[in-house]
């Protein structure tokens, strides 16, 4: 019998991917987006992320549903028409800087969509839910690797962390009170990477605010030079270390996830690394990109950005244990997989508007 679950956030960077996987391993899906993050092409009713999941997939979403989950009467609308075995929301906005910058959008949004959502599977009695937090809840990090059992909530860096860390904490108090729900925290740390199809990736606006994605448009000639943010960091080389996760790879743990939610009825609340367990620093990226494509990738040093930290790593030996999970994908893939999505797509997802209309 085929489950059916509500992924939010479906058609951004790693919705689109966790759709293709739950269509692709026997799910029915709906999915809601508001279209922020994603591209909506020349009058298409689906945005062209999930356009594309679709035929990747040989599969369909049941519904589409153009909505924002601040708003509840659009998710009231969704649970009185289906009866979802669980939900899978991704929907938070999730850049650091950006967050600092406009705290009061990052509060509305990510909590206020939170609420919303939780209201309304009590309402219908829907108790399974995958939560995409981040690694930002741990902060300053005490020590490395970061376990699940690191403290939470101290010296956090910016309100998409501190947002986060609130989540989190509703989350654990409806638990303890309620037996019935099921929620697993996924705390992923840095996610990268595209599609081995190269048909979907990280479609950005703008200058990238993620390391992989602005250095493939230099590559690419797309940006004239890539910004290293920090180089005296308590590191080897002085730039920001961090632990990388291929996107296909966070995929496949959340499809695990969810197997295990829905099969064998767990009850409470529960938070898992996701990460690749080895750290990088930006420089050590940079070389493998150059020796990659046998061409300088342009940089200069400038000074830290607010909220970024010098070393994260994760501990990922609970996932493991618990969900039989290992990653697949290495980093040179994961920069491989990062360039190809690249090079297929100069603009992103909206080249196809710029070639149809030339």
């Amino acid at each position: 019998m085929c489950r059916l679950v509500l992924v939010t956030g479906a058609a951004g960077y790693i919705g689109s991917h966790c759709v293709l996987n739950l269509l692709s391993n026997n799910y029915e899906v709906v999915v809601i987006d508001n279209s922020s993050t994603s591209a909506l092409i020349n009058g298409q009713q689906l945005p062209e992320s999930l356009r594309r999941v679709e035929l990747l997939a040989n599969n369909c979403v049941k519904e589409f549903i153009f909505g924002d989950l601040c708003n509840s009467d659009v998710i009231n609308k969704m649970f009185k028409k289906y009866r979802f075995d669980a939900v899978v929301h991704l929907a938070d906005l999730k850049n650091i800087t950006e967050s600092i910058e406009q705290p009061l959008d990052y509060y509305r949004n990510n909590m206020i969509s939170i609420i919303n959502l939780l209201d309304a599977m009590k309402r219908f009695e829907v108790f399974n839910l995958i939560f995409a937090s981040s690694a930002v809840v741990y902060g300053k990090p005490k020590y490395l690797p970061l376990d699940e059992l690191h403290p939470t909530g101290q010296s956090l860096t910016s309100s998409y962390a501190k947002s986060l860390y609130m989540t989190e904490q509703i989350l654990q108090d409806l638990c303890t009170t309620d037996p019935k729900w099921t929620v697993v925290s996924l705390r992923m740390f840095n996610v990268v990477g595209a599609h081995n199809s190269a048909d979907i990736g990280e479609h950005t606006t703008g200058v990238p605010k993620n390391l992989m994605p602005y250095i493939t448009q230099v590559a690419n000639e797309g940006r004239p030079e890539l910004r290293v943010y920090g180089s005296d960091y308590d590191t080897p080389d002085g730039t920001g270390i961090r632990d990388y996760i291929h996107v296909e790879d966070v995929c496949d743990l959340i499809l695990k996830a969810l197997n295990k939610i829905i099969s064998d009825n767990w009850s409470q609340w529960y938070a898992f690394n996701v990460a690749n367990g080895s750290g990088h620093s930006v420089l050590e990226i940079i070389d493998i990109f150059e020796k990659k494509l046998a061409q300088k990738i342009p940089y200069v040093l400038v000074d830290r950005r607010p909220g970024d930290i010098g070393h994260s790593l994760a501990d990922i030996s609970l996932s493991k244990q618990i969900f039989n999970w290992e990653p697949k994908r290495d980093i040179h893939l994961m920069c491989e997989s990062a360039m190809n999505w690249q090079k297929k797509h100069i603009n992103g997802f909206d080249c196809i508007h710029q070639n149809v209309n030339q």
